[in-house]
């Protein structure tokens, strides 16, 4: 029979990863952690790596969620290299992504620097018709926006044509400038909330160095956990 004191205890895995004793037992049940051996008593006893495999996962928890994390540490214990290495692809890939797009939303900020968004005057108000002219676009293109909740327009009856207030303007000039500048709609239907409850521009510019600095953290926390993953297959 192994001693107890040749290994760890799951309270000494929970403290050392900055975890609960109940998480260390889910990752052991998901297959994060590796095989635990147990006393003939059925205690667990867990070692260093067991540590270094809750500590990748939570890395990539920060990195691209809980689910996939679990995927990624449970394919490094039980999965061929290759998709290991695929799954470590697809989450830098996707980040890549979103870093791109928000490099794009913030070119587009500065483009519509001269838009009017601050303080939109009552005359702004338009038509469908007349907001597409002036946007360039189709009627049906703003018919989609409004479809998507990124521009919903008012109605003063109902089935009636749509009226644009001022506000309104101001979104569909800045989802016009988002989406030239390459942002999809699912990125802008998470985007546009901050940028609405932005009263001036500095608040839209500060909106996207939060997002920025978000996405900084998650590269970041992507990088802790490839590289306790790597200290893992290495043991």
């Amino acid at each position: 029979m192994r001693s107890r004191r040749s290994g760890l205890r799951t309270v000494d895995v929970a403290r050392q990863a900055g975890c609960s004793v109940q998480q260390v037992r889910d990752l052991e049940r998901e297959g994060v952690l590796p095989p635990v051996a147990r006393t003939a008593a059925g205690h667990r006893v867990l070692t260093a790596t067991h540590v270094q495999a809750a500590l990748a996962h939570r890395a990539f928890a920060a990195a691209v969620g809980p689910g996939e994390a679990v995927r990624i540490v449970r394919t490094a214990n039980r999965g061929p290299l290759g998709e290991l290495l695929a799954l470590l692809d697809g989450a830098h890939a996707r980040l890549h992504t979103e870093r791109r797009d928000l490099r794009l939303a913030q070119e587009a900020a500065r483009a519509i620097a001269a838009e009017p968004i601050d303080e939109p005057r009552p005359a702004d108000a338009m038509g469908i018709g007349e907001l597409a002219d002036a946007l360039g676009v189709r009627p049906s293109t703003l018919r989609h926006w409004d479809a998507e909740g990124l521009v919903v327009p008012r109605r003063v009856l109902p089935g009636r044509a749509r009226t644009y207030a001022p506000d309104d303007v101001r979104d569909a000039r800045l989802v016009h400038q988002l989406r030239l500048a390459g942002y999809g709609i699912g990125a802008l239907r998470e985007l546009l909330p901050a940028l609405r409850r932005a009263t001036r521009r500095e608040e839209a510019t500060a909106a996207l160095a939060a997002r920025s600095r978000e996405v900084d953290r998650r590269s970041r926390a992507l990088l802790t956990g490839t590289a306790r993953l790597e200290a893992l297959l290495e043991r």
